[in-house]
């Protein structure tokens, strides 16, 4: 049982319009970013490496779901470019750590600043009124997004 003051019906359409709504807005967002020749994989990497520091191959690929052959791949390309270093594993001599480099930090710093000045230059193009409504929602959709 719900406590929700809209009917099911209106409900299930809220969320069938909510969900690709998200969807393109973030597909947008990404696409007006022009990945700068990274994947969304490699973004995703660097982005794990910033947040939870240095890994191991095997740790960053059960992370992002998929083989350690794929990350291993990955893993490379970002080395190859300079946004990510490799160091020895201080327990175990048979383990690498992969951390980011500044490199890698500025290109994420780089990148979370297009990303604000995208959105904050799309905000300003809606009517005041939507304005007001969004900035109203942000509480809301933090709850929803959760912890």
């Amino acid at each position: 049982m719900t406590n929700s003051p809209v009917s099911s019906q209106s409900l299930e359409t809220a969320v069938a319009d909510l969900l690709p709504a998200f969807g393109r807005l973030l597909r947008r967002m990404r696409s007006e970013l022009h990945h700068g020749g990274f994947n969304l994989s490699q973004l995703g990497t660097l982005a794990l490496l910033e947040r939870n520091g240095a890994a191991t191959t095997a740790d960053l690929a059960r992370a992002e779901s998929m083989k350690p052959q794929s990350m291993g791949t990955i893993l490379a390309g970002l080395e190859q470019q300079g946004l990510l270093r490799r160091r020895p594993h201080p327990t175990d001599g048979r383990q690498v750590l992969f951390e980011i480099t500044r490199k890698g930090l500025e290109e994420r710093k780089r990148r979370k600043i297009a990303k604000r000045e995208w959105l904050a230059a799309a905000i300003a193009r809606l009517e005041p009124a939507e304005q007001k409504t969004l900035l109203a929602a942000i509480p809301v959709i933090k709850r929803l997004a959760g912890p």
